[in-house]
């Protein structure tokens, strides 16, 4: 096998280590770490644990130990060179004696930003990097739109029938899609940071917004509301469990937000957008500032829109399931500003998969 089909190998196992911190790391990357010896065995292996500590780089040279002498470290992030709550990583690769660093892409954060290469290669370490870089990119990808934007990536998630509609007209929509398909929904809300819904999908469905898949019980990600004049009641599910899984209002009233406060529900205040809604960009950058770097948009479909508006749709996960429930139902998404074809929103297919009965389509906005 040549050096680079091998190199590209060892990259994809450690972008695959990388992504089971996906959730859990913020306000950090997810990264992995593979290190192999000259002889070309796998040695240590590690990911950022939860929240963002140890690095994935500490756990792999802990499995390694004396073997990590003259083997190569595979990272998929340039290896950290500041010192914050952990050392920092590239001189823990010096000191093991690592002999050559494959990286994937530089790491964007200022604090870094070619840095860390700079001191491994100043210890005469053989450094390569942009393997496999598109891929650590995506994967990253919030945390990245964090650090150069100052807001998180955003995923809509839809489910709705073959005719685009989320509810029956009777409001009903528990549940259009099957037991296969709402799992992988849970599955995606422990992969994110936090998810957010409107006030009116709480007021019709009273959801918890936690997963609920087994052994992943501990990984629900934050939870938030936008609610313009604070509707949201003490006696919801929501308001009930938040100091068992914290719970974050948006709104711009200046109602009393004691009776919330004391069942563990925070609220805060925003500026408002023209129709006194929370500004989608205030929200955004407000989740920003406490380390959320993935974001998961569950509804309702005036939300989604007003994301879709706003220019701030990463990703869209539809889910369609096979039944049709007419133009008297409900539509997955609200009203859109997009007055013609041209103007509308355009995404791009990345992919399809089936979960029993229904289909999940993702798209990127990506050009």
């Amino acid at each position: 096998m040549s050096s680079h089909r091998h190199d590209l190998r060892h990259m994809r196992h450690a972008l695959a280590l990388a992504g089971r911190g996906l959730g859990q790391v913020a306000p950090n990357p997810a990264v992995g770490c593979i290190i192999v010896s000259a002889g070309g065995d796998v040695v240590g292996r590690g990911w950022t644990g939860a929240g963002g500590r140890p690095h994935a780089e500490t756990q792999a040279l802990a499995q390694a130990g004396v073997r990590a002498r003259g083997a190569t470290a595979y990272v998929t992030l340039e290896p950290c060179a500041h010192m914050g709550q952990t050392p920092p990583c590239a001189d823990a690769l010096i000191r093991a004696g690592i002999a050559r660093v494959v990286a994937a892409l530089e790491d964007p954060d200022p604090r870094v930003k070619g840095a860390g290469f700079a001191r491994l290669a100043e210890a005469k370490i053989e450094v390569k990097s942009d393997i496999l870089a598109q891929d650590a990119a995506r994967l990253n990808e919030g945390f990245f739109l964090r650090v150069g934007a100052g807001r998180p990536l955003v995923t809509l998630k839809v489910a709705h029938s073959i005719d685009g509609r989320s509810a029956a007209a009777s409001g009903e929509s528990q549940w259009i899609t099957s037991d296969a398909a709402r799992r992988y929904g849970h599955l995606m809300r422990a992969r994110n940071d936090a998810i957010l819904v409107g006030v009116e999908t709480v007021l019709a469905d009273d959801p918890l917004l936690t997963c609920r898949l087994t052994g992943l019980e501990g990984r629900s990600p934050l939870r938030v509301v936008l609610d313009s004049r604070l509707r949201l009641g003490v006696g919801t599910r929501l308001a009930q469990t938040a100091r068992a899984v914290p719970t974050l209002i948006f709104t711009t009233s200046p109602a009393d937000a004691a009776p919330l406060n004391d069942c563990g529900v925070e609220v805060l205040r925003v500026d408002g957008d023209a129709r006194g809604r929370p500004d989608i960009d205030a929200v955004l950058h407000a989740l920003a500032d406490r380390g959320v770097t993935r974001l998961l948009v569950e509804g309702g479909a005036g939300v989604q829109a007003s994301f879709i508006n706003r220019g701030r749709a990463d990703r869209l996960a539809i889910f369609t399931a096979p039944m049709l429930l007419g133009a008297a139902g409900r539509s997955s998404v609200g009203a859109l500003a997009a007055l013609g074809l041209d103007e509308a929103p355009r995404f791009v297919r990345e992919g399809v998969r089936v979960f029993g009965p229904d289909m999940l389509e993702s798209y990127s906005a990506r050009a």
